[in-house]
């Protein structure tokens, strides 16, 4: 073991997509410059010339296509991990992945699955704009047949796809583009993840915040800033966004009494607004106080760095609504 071996979450991609290829003849990489160019975001760099072209392979500039030929290939018997460029772009895919890769096990009566792993690039704070800067993760979490993932940390990020690999539907992994530079510790490699569970990342008595992606480090930071004002904030990784890990979130209010959302997502229909309802549900007599929600403005994602600092979710507004639900 070395514990001080440090690698950035774009490195602990690359490695959990590495270990998955090493460790299984089934399993293979396809999507758009995957192979020579490295993948969009480097996370594959290095895999072809590891791997070879049958099992790190290059395709069309057509998002329907290759996302049905995995769930094909998946149905096929083999382990298909298709990357998709953003979120964004997979709205192209948008009729394969819910009206196919979601429903062919129930419409079967269980005769065919889709032992599927998607990963996409999600979320803002890289001056993409609106077309490559969304965070969608609400819609496909909206949706039956499907297992929603979001890995936060370095850990997570190299584990997570084991986790997902080994899942016998379809799973779509979104990877948060603001944390390619984020550095942690993965001193024995990728380890599997338990994708059942939500996890507290800080523990307190005060208030809790439950978050997912960029979100969940500006939570963290504002929760070391309420800290020199006595504040003791318990931070939640919803790591799962669906099925959701609500009776984690529960036994957290249960302790503090309070619950903040934050999501990079926007606020309406997003994934604060279910967990808000159901907290409300099953844990309203533990509340003290509103449940406090941070989301992204309700605008396209902007190109111009102030205004779409603005649109996100910082340190600053966590704080501020934490102070509110403690008023």
């Amino acid at each position: 073991m070395n514990p001080d071996r440090t690698v950035t979450y774009r490195e602990a991609l690359r490695e959990g997509l590495r270990a998955a290829l090493a460790g299984d003849d089934r399993v293979f990489l396809m999507g758009e410059d995957v192979g020579r160019y490295g993948g969009c975001f480097g996370v594959s760099l290095g895999l072809l010339e590891e791997f070879g072209p049958e099992r790190v392979m290059d395709t069309p500039l057509s998002e329907s296509a290759f996302v049905g030929a995995g769930i094909g290939a998946a149905i096929g018997g083999v382990r298909p991990i298709v990357e998709i460029m953003t979120v964004n772009f997979s709205l192209l895919a948008l009729d394969q992945i819910v009206n196919n890769a979601a429903t062919l096990r129930h419409m079967s009566g269980g005769q065919v699955g889709v032992p599927l792993v998607i990963r996409m690039t999600t979320g803002a704070g890289r001056q993409l704009a609106a077309q490559h800067s969304h965070s969608l993760e609400a819609w496909y979490a909206h949706v039956p047949g499907l297992r929603v993932v979001a890995p936060s940390t370095v850990a997570d990020a190299a584990g997570m796809l084991l986790s997902a690999l080994a899942d016998p539907d379809p799973v779509l992994v979104f990877e948060h583009g603001a944390l390619f530079g984020l550095t942690g510790e993965l001193p024995d490699g990728p380890v599997p993840v338990d994708l059942d569970r939500a996890v507290v990342r800080r523990p307190g008595r005060d208030v809790t915040v439950a978050a997912h992606g960029a979100a969940l480090h500006a939570s963290l930071a504002a929760a070391e800033e309420l800290a020199a004002d006595g504040v003791e904030v318990e931070v939640v990784d919803l790591r799962t966004l669906r099925p959701l890990d609500h009776d984690t979130v529960l036994a957290s209010v249960r302790r503090t009494g309070r619950l903040v959302v934050a999501e990079d997502g926007w606020r309406s229909g997003g994934i604060g607004a279910e967990l808000a309802a159901r907290v409300a549900e099953q844990g309203f007599w533990d509340l003290d106080a509103p449940v406090g929600r941070v989301a992204a403005a309700e605008v396209p994602i902007p190109y111009a760095k102030q205004l779409e600092d603005a649109a996100l979710v910082s340190p600053v507004r966590v704080a501020s609504a934490v102070r509110a639900v403690l008023s």
